[in-house]
């Protein structure tokens, strides 16, 4: 049976002191609580996860961190979200923010890579880079080098009818650029989206 409604999210908020607060999203009221369990845990993984990377970067002290998320798609079973996390170390010359995303199919809890929304044996690679190329210069931003193209597994959410790949800070812009993102629709890679996949189920009427 279809989830097609959008499920019911918290915010949970955990602590580690002053000026170090991580709010993150949990899923509640499921019918499946299994597919319940398997998301949140999927959620507070990517949580610790940024933490963990923040902490180790650095080897000064944590001056102030926070974390937050912003929900991307709850819809046609499809959930999609990005968690933030915001940490200043002493001494630095600023603070650093990453960005990490998760995007779930709703009947199962599965976690789908950029990969999964293609078709298989589809040069995604290649057609979300050319993509992505043009409108590097048709919005004229400024690169750290030469754009050699998105990874196998570049960073990504789904919104709506529209496919968000992007980069980290540093990853091919400067700093001062923040967060390159580029919003591509699912009608212009309609030949090679899976169908069966989450891409899919958006492109669906």
């Amino acid at each position: 049976m279809a989830i097609s409604f959008p499920i019911s999210i918290q915010t949970v908020k955990v602590s580690g002191g002053p000026k170090r607060t991580v709010y993150f999203p949990r899923v509640i009221n499921m019918a499946n609580h299994e597919v319940e369990r398997i998301i949140n845990h999927s959620i507070v993984s990517q949580a610790q996860q940024l933490i963990n990377q923040q902490i180790g970067n650095m080897p000064s002290s944590v001056e102030e961190m926070l974390g937050y998320y912003e929900i991307k798609n709850n819809q046609r079973d499809v959930l999609s979200l990005s968690q933030l996390n915001y940490t200043y170390h002493y001494h630095a010359a600023h603070g650093m923010t990453y960005i990490k995303s998760l995007t779930f199919d709703l009947q199962s809890g599965k976690v789908s890579e950029l990969k999964d929304l293609f078709k298989p044996g589809s040069d995604y690679v290649k057609r979300l880079s050319d993509i992505i190329g043009k409108q590097i210069k048709n919005r004229n931003i400024q690169l750290l080098g030469d754009f050699k193209g998105i990874r196998e597994n570049q960073d990504f959410y789904i919104a709506d009818k529209s496919l968000v790949v992007y980069f980290q800070l540093y990853e091919i812009t400067p700093y001062v650029f923040g967060f390159p993102m580029f919003l591509i629709s699912v009608y212009e890679l309609e030949d090679i989206i899976d169908e069966k996949g989450l891409l899919g189920k958006m492109a669906g009427a």
